[in-house]
Formats: structure tokens, C-alpha cells, sequence
């Protein structure tokens, strides 16, 4: 429940401390007086949204701050977001500044905004001046039949599954694309791979090819120049220069014994005939192993345009890239069919997912149609109490395309006289749709263990008896949680024992709302106000005196 309330610079509300009591709680107040606004502030502690706009003017910052005692569902939320669990008491407290920034607080501890969202189910529950027109929303329709059928966890498993359903199709969408595109680039980069695999292609081989090619287009000459090396080498007449260094080096031999300094030219001359004689070894054999086939030079010729050629059609400018090339289309091959591989695996698991949800929708729909007739039921019997007398109230489930709430569609079906229920979106008066919204919200209060729940005007389009009626259901309601109700209807501001007033003052500079617990006989005088009207007459005190009995 929602112990006490503080509220600093919003909107109208300069400052406001009130403590609120359990049961039931009525405020009143004339129009425009800032009753919607209390709301507004209080919504900022649930998690709705915050702007500057909501700043009183000429201030740094407003602040909202509310105390409530909660039960242990919300728990897992708090220790989850490492906020302390004091015995379920929460000061829950909200800052927004000038700059634009908002900061929120759980018994002191900074959180997000998500945090107060995620706990604001369980502690509060605001129906608006806005919210009957839910009554024609599929959705909202949907999630009262739920609560009353206790699948609230079910449905959650449902909608995480389907979520699961629309990335996994999304993710094999995306797959199949892929492979036909790949597909149609399959024939493509097959061919282009044979082609360069089929070359057989070596990193470096461009270059030996080159240098071969030359010697075998210039083999002739070649051979010519090595014979020619060789015949000065060794000629055909006369000495040749091995023997003419022998010669003299014998020579120099003989004369080391008179002429010193000989022997070592002797040495020289003998190093330099060794040397000479492995040269022209070295000639003679280079010169066997220059090859005059013609053959053979076609042969590299051809292989040299191919690797041209090659390079040329795949855009590369050395063997080395063209081997990349063939990488890349190998590897374009391969993914093709790691892909599919992919996609068929994926295909599995989403088949399975399918399975589990279509199994959880089952579940769903065997709870919901085993709970609609029971919320029919209550809802009919609380609309007779609220004297619809012949009303009929029924909960229609049809079969729908499996989806994030289950395989069902819902409608909630009404009729004021008896006769066959219609849509209630079609059919019922503004009145009649108030009456249902406190009949939905009173069966529900019941069922989800809501600790404080909040009625803006619910009794719109409500007079005479009825209001009295409704004003009774929401007394009753005020038995066994908070419930704090916002009402123009002396009927239903006669109920509960706790009656708050919200006035605005206006000066020469702002209008400020203030909000104030009235007295006994404050009370009797508001509810004659709302008897009369401005001008409080005998008769309405008299009046408000016998509704307050």
C-alpha cells in the first residue's frame, strides 16, 4: 500500500506531504484543481515517462517520493537491481531536473527506470479518466481474462517463444537469401575456380619461366659465346692457357733458387691455373645444359600466355594473387554449402520452437476457456449489483493464428436488456462501460493480490442509486486493500472514512494545488458541495449528513 506521499515542484503542486490511510480513501475537489495532476506525479514513481515540461516554473528540479509496503513478489526485481529488501517497506523516490535528466531511487539506492516499471504491477494499479476506452481493446480484454485465469506465466513463456519464432525466421530469411544468391553465383564461381585450379598454379613459377624462356629464344648464341670462352681457354693450335701457366710456372720454380721472391709468384701463378682449369669445367658444363629445343620453348611459351591470360581475366597482377583468387572461390563454394548446412540446422530448432509454442498455446486456451465463464459470470453479477438488472455478460473465445498471446481471440460480450450480448465496443453507453471497468477491476483486485488500487472518476456517466451502488462495490473493495478514489459523486464521496480535498489557490504570480485531509464536519460540507453545487444549502447538509450515516 501506498503509506505517504511527497511531492515538490510538479506542475501546480509547490509542495505536498500527505499520509494516506488503508482502505478506502475519497478525494474530491472542484474541476481543475489538480486531481488529474496528483495522478500524473504519482505515475512518475511506477516508471512513466518524465520532461521538463512537468517542472514548476522557475525551479531546478521537482521531485516526487512515495512509501509503500510491498509484498515479496516484488523481491526478485530488487535484489536483482541490488536495492536492499528492508521488511517490504519501499521509498521509492524520483528526480527530474531542468537539464532533462531523471534519477530514481529505491530505499536510496540509485536505479533505472525499468526497475520501478517492473515493480509497478504489484504495487499500484491507476485507472485514468482514459483508461474505460481499454474496455474496447482486444489486448486489454485479453490480459483481464488472463489474470483471471492465472496463465499470466504461461503467457509470458508464449510471448518469449514467439519472439524466439520471429528471430529464428527472421535469421533463415536472411539465410535463404544468402544461399540464393549464392546459387546463382555458384555456376559462376565453379567454373572460375576449375579454371584456375586446373592450371595448377605455383607461387613464383611466372618468374623461372621468364628466365627460361630467354635462354631457350637466345640458345644459339649462347652455345657460341660458351664455345668461344672455351676455345681461348683451350685452342685447337698452339699452347693453351693452362699449359702456358704451367710452363712458366716450372719457370719460376727453377729460378726461386737465385732470384728470391720467385717461389711465391710460382704459388700465384699455380692458384691461377686451379682456378682457370674449374672455369672452364664450369663453361663446359654450363654449356651442356643450354637446351636448343624448340619444343621446349613453345612449351614455356604457352604456359607463360596462359598465366598472362589468367591474370588478365581475373584482374591480378601476379600468380600469387591469382592464387588468392581461387581461394576466394573456393571459399565462395564451400560457404555455400556450410550454409545450407546452417539453414537445415536452423530449420530443426525452429521447427521445435513451433512444437513448444503451439504446446503453450494449447495450455493457454485450455485455462482460458476454463476461466471464461467464471469471469462472466462475475462481472454479470457485480453489473446486477450495479443495477443492470437484465444484464448479460459473456466472454467469447475464438480461434485465432498462433501468435505472442496464444492461438486465441477474445471478446467480451455485453447486453443491457437481456437479449443476445454484442461486442461491449458497439453496444454499451458511457455509463454502462464505467460500471463494467469497476466490475473488471474489483473481480481482478481479488484475484492478483493488488496492495493499492486508484480510481480516477471511474463513476463517469454514473448517477442516483447506481452511483450509491458503485460506491458500495468500491467500499467493499476497500476491506480487504488501499483504494483511493477520485470521484464528483456525493454517493460515492460519502463512503470510506478517510476524505482528502484538492484546492488551487491562485496569486499574482502562480496557481498553486494543494492537497488536505478534511475534518468530520469539513466532510459533511464538501459532500453538500457536491449536493448543491457553490452555494451550500440546508437541505444539501441535511442530505450529505444522511449519506454519511
Amino acid at each position: 500500500m501506498l503509506s505517504s506521499l511527497h511531492i515538490e515542484n510538479y506542475v501546480l503542486i509547490d509542495s505536498l506531504d500527505i499520509t494516506l490511510p488503508e482502505g478506502l480513501g475519497i478525494i474530491t475537489g472542484q474541476t481543475g484543481a489538480g486531481k488529474s495532476i496528483l495522478l500524473g506525479a504519482l505515475s512518475l514513481l511506477t516508471g512513466a515517462k518524465g520532461d521538463v515540461s512537468l517542472i514548476s516554473p522557475g525551479a531546478q528540479n521537482c521531485i516526487v517520493e512515495g512509501e509503500f509496503i510491498a509484498t515479496e513478489t516484488v523481491r526478485p526485481v530488487l535484489e536483482e537491481a541490488e536495492v536492499e529488501w528492508e521488511d517490504g517497506k519501499l521509498l521509492i523516490r524520483r528526480v527530474l531536473n531542468a537539464s532533462g535528466r531523471s534519477r530514481c531511487f529505491i530505499n536510496d539506492s540509485p536505479v533505472n527506470v525499468q526497475v520501478l516499471q517492473g515493480i509497478a504491477s504489484s504495487l499500484v494499479d491507476i485507472h485514468s479518466q482514459h483508461q474505460s476506452l481499454q474496455l474496447a481493446d482486444k489486448r486489454f480484454q485479453m490480459e483481464v481474462l488472463d489474470h483471471y485465469a492465472g496463465c499470466a506465466a504461461d503467457v509470458e513463456e508464449c510471448r518469449r517463444l514467439w519472439n524466439v519464432i520471429l528471430s529464428e525466421t527472421k535469421e533463415l530469411e536472411a539465410l535463404h537469401g544468402r544461399l540464393s544468391r549464392l546459387q546463382e553465383d555458384r555456376d559462376y564461381n565453379a567454373a572460375r575456380f576449375k579454371q584456375l585450379d586446373d592450371a595448377r598454379l605455383r607461387d613464383g613459377e611466372l618468374e623461372e619461366l621468364d628466365a627460361e624462356q630467354k635462354q631457350l629464344a637466345n640458345a644459339e648464341s649462347i652455345k657460341e659465346n660458351f664455345s668461344a670462352v672455351s676455345a681461348l681457354l683451350e685452342p685447337e693450335e698452339g699452347m693453351s692457357v693452362e699449359s702456358a701457366l704451367k710452363e712458366a710456372e716450372r719457370i719460376l720454380g727453377k729460378l726461386s733458387q737465385l732470384v728470391p721472391g720467385t717461389s711465391e709468384l710460382a704459388e700465384r701463378l699455380h692458384s691461377s691455373r686451379i682456378e682457370l682449369s674449374d672455369i672452364a669445367e664450369t663453361v663446359a658444363e654450363m654449356d651442356s645444359r643450354v637446351n636448343l629445343s624448340q619444343e621446349r620453348l613453345e612449351q614455356v611459351e604457352d604456359r607463360m600466355s596462359l598465366l598472362y591470360s589468367l591474370m588478365q581475366k581475373h584482374g591480378c597482377a601476379s600468380v600469387a594473387e591469382l592464387i588468392a583468387a581461387r581461394e576466394r572461390y573456393g571459399e565462395a563454394l564451400f560457404d555455400s554449402t556450410a550454409l545450407e548446412e546452417k539453414a537445415a540446422a536452423l530449420e530443426k530448432t525452429l521447427s521445435g520452437t513451433r512444437k513448444a509454442h503451439l504446446a503453450i498455446c494449447g495450455r493457454i486456451h485450455s485455462a482460458r476457456q476454463k476461466a471464461a465463464p467464471g469471469l462472466a459470470a462475475g462481472i454479470q453479477e457485480s453489473l446486477r449489483f450495479l443495477e443492470l438488472d437484465r444484464a448479460v455478460f459473456a466472454v467469447e473465445l475464438t480461434a485465432a493464428e498462433p501468435s505472442a498471446t496464444g492461438s486465441d481471440a477474445v471478446t467480451f460480450k455485453f447486453s443491457s436488456t437481456g437479449s443476445s450480448p454484442a461486442d461491449v465496443a458497439k453496444c454499451a453507453s458511457g455509463g454502462e462501460i464505467s460500471r463494467i471497468m469497476l466490475s473488471l477491476k474489483a473481480l481482478m483486485a481479488r484475484y492478483t493480490g493488488m496492495p493499492t488500487m486508484i480510481f480516477d472518476e471511474i463513476d463517469t456517466g454514473v448517477s442516483g442509486s447506481a452511483a450509491d451502488k458503485m460506491g458500495q462495490m468500491i467500499c467493499r473493495m476497500g476491506d480487504s486493500m488501499q483504494v483511493l478514489a477520485i470521484t464528483h459523486l456525493p454517493q460515492v464521496a460519502a463512503k470510506g472514512k478517510a476524505h482528502f480535498v484538492v484546492e488551487k489557490s491562485a496569486s499574482a504570480d502562480a496557481a498553486v494545488s494543494t492537497m488536505r485531509r478534511l475534518s468530520d464536519e469539513e466532510r459533511v460540507n464538501e459532500i453538500a458541495r457536491l449536493l448543491s453545487g457553490e452555494r451550500i444549502t440546508p437541505e444539501a447538509i441535511a442530505n450529505a449528513k444522511a449519506l454519511l450515516l
